[in-house]
């Protein structure tokens, strides 16, 4: 794009920015992470030119309002999930709404596959775990195999599975999307086929009610995960009006704070799995109000707080 199409298409947004005085948190990070996007395209395709220079003052005022009453370290550190995690999940809806639908038909081929070929189920879940799990029935413990391991070495392991499993997943982003995709359908036809057995064995309900407390955040964070890979496909699939590298290098950026910001959430459910799970007597109460806990968490910060906070921004 030619450097006058380009100061014409933004020249009224950036002066808005610069004159329009605002204390709002949420406003003041939209405005820096669009300038910043600005500036880096400038930056590639205009260097030594004014533009640049311009976008750069711009950017930096910005800064200076966003931090200029930081005390400490943490109070970044608390923006980032209260307010940039949180417009970056508006941001890229889409790619998170995408992740859910494929997630979904994934899941739903797992099952079917599970209800129509007997030897589906051993094929995605593994002989030992079948029949380690049928002898557990058996004992009448179904869900004996979330005891066997101590609480810490179980969380500690969960930890470092599910944060290695959704960092491989964004990062194959960068094949085109195509990653994301194939790690969904395998995660998918996976708990699809998991939740089918359980539930031909007449343990559908209590599996839900076990299995669920940790399940409900660690798949819902997966799914976002799955999202993340595809905001990094993003860029190199749709450049808009920049550069493709441009473009990748600000689709990766994004999609690494969503990495960083899902790693908490991945920590508290593999300490409801080493920790809670393993209590299988628990109160049905206690158990649905877990699972009623952990759900409504996560369609609030991932859909319901973003909204809101796109919404107020908007009516500054």
């Amino acid at each position: 794009m030619r450097e006058a199409l380009f100061v014409k298409q933004n020249s009224d947004k950036w002066k808005s920015y610069e004159t329009l005085q605002t204390d709002n948190p949420d406003e003041l990070a939209k405005r820096f992470i669009d300038i910043t996007n600005d500036l880096a395209y400038a930056k590639t395709f205009y260097p030594k030119s004014r533009t640049t220079a311009y976008l750069n003052g711009i950017a930096s005022l910005l800064h200076q309002a966003i931090y200029k009453n930081k005390k400490e370290e943490g109070g970044r550190f608390l923006r980032f999930w209260k307010f940039e995690l949180p417009l970056l999940f508006f941001k890229y809806r889409r790619q998170l709404l995408y992740s859910f639908i494929f997630f979904f038909i994934f899941c739903s081929i797992g099952a079917l596959s599970a209800k129509y070929d007997d030897r589906f189920v051993r094929l995605i879940l593994g002989d030992a775990y079948v029949n380690m799990t049928n002898e557990n029935i058996a004992k009448g413990d179904p869900f004996g195999v979330y005891k066997q391991t101590g609480e810490f070495q179980m969380f500690f392991q969960i930890a470092a599975n599910n944060i290695w499993v959704s960092l491989v997943m964004i990062i194959s982003g960068a094949l085109f999307s195509i990653g994301p995709v194939f790690f969904l359908l395998r995660n998918g036809i996976m708990v699809g086929a998991f939740e089918y057995y359980f539930f031909s064995k007449g343990l559908g309900a209590q599996s839900i009610l076990v299995i669920w407390i940790h399940g409900t955040l660690e798949i819902l964070t997966i799914v976002v995960a799955g999202g993340a890979g595809l905001v990094l496909g993003h860029g190199l699939l749709f450049p808009k009006t920049y550069n493709r590298l441009v473009a990748f290098k600000n689709s990766a950026k994004d999609a690494t704070k969503i990495a960083l910001g899902i790693v908490p959430i991945l920590l508290l459910a593999a300490f409801f799995e080493g920790y809670i799970t393993r209590h299988t007597g628990m109160p049905i109460w206690l158990s649905i109000s877990i699972l009623a806990s952990s759900f409504i968490f996560m369609v609030w910060y991932v859909i319901l707080y973003p909204m809101q906070l796109h919404k107020r921004t908007q009516n500054l």
